[in-house]
């Protein structure tokens, strides 16, 4: 008898990851501070992605925590 294959499914443990980590309104903020970089009020693309992420947690938008420093 052949040996079973498995499928290419995950386990359940990791169904966890596949959720949303950033709400809508999180969204929102970091497209405007993208639009704000094209008009030349950022340096670079990560400070555009930290100022509207900061906005965001001000705001209570649902968004992670931040990283700690080591």
């Amino acid at each position: 008898m052949p040996a079973k294959k498995k499928s290419g499914r995950q386990s359940a443990s990791k169904k966890s990851s596949s959720r949303r980590k950033y709400g809508k309104k999180a969204q929102s903020e970091v497209r405007t501070e993208m639009h704000h970089l094209k008009k030349g009020e950022h340096k670079n693309r990560k400070q555009a992605i930290a100022i509207g992420l900061s906005k965001a947690r001000k705001k209570g938008a649902k968004v992670p925590p931040k990283k700690k420093a080591a």
